[in-house]
C-alpha cells in the first residue's frame, strides 16, 4: 500500500483501473456500432443505448482480450443491436445462465466477421 495515501488501497486502484479500461472499451465499441448503423442510429432511445452499453461492458469483462480485439462491432446490423438490447434486458431481469448469455451476444457479433 502507498504510504502517501493510506485511505486508498491497491485493490481500490486496481478496481478503478478496471472500470476505466472497461468504460473506454465500451465507448469505442459503441462508437463503432454507431458508425456501422448511421442511418438507423436515431431509432435507439437513451434507455436502449444504456442497456447496450451495459451488455457490451459485461461482454468486455467476460471475453479474453485477444478475442475482444477480434470483434467487429461496426459490422453488426440494427436488428442485431435490438437483439443485444433485448438480451441485456432479459439478463438484468432474470440473471441466470450468464455465461451462456454472454456467449450468445458474442456469437451475434462474431457472425459478422
Amino acid at each position: 500500500m502507498n504510504s502517501n495515501r493510506p485511505d486508498i488501497t491497491d485493490e481500490d486502484i486496481g478496481m478503478r483501473a478496471f472500470q476505466l479500461r472497461r468504460a473506454k472499451a465500451v465507448e469505442r465499441a459503441i462508437d463503432r456500432i454507431r458508425q456501422g448503423n448511421k442511418s438507423s442510429w436515431g431509432m435507439f432511445t437513451q434507455r436502449d443505448l444504456a442497456d447496450l452499453g451495459w451488455m457490451i461492458g459485461e461482454l468486455w469483462a467476460y471475453e479474453k482480450r485477444a478475442d475482444w480485439e477480434d470483434l467487429k462491432f461496426s459490422k453488426i446490423s440494427g436488428d442485431d443491436v435490438l437483439e443485444i438490447i433485448s438480451i441485456a434486458r432479459e439478463l438484468r431481469d432474470n440473471p441466470h445462465d450468464t455465461v451462456a448469455t454472454l456467449e450468445r451476444v458474442g456469437d451475434i457479433i462474431r457472425a459478422h466477421e
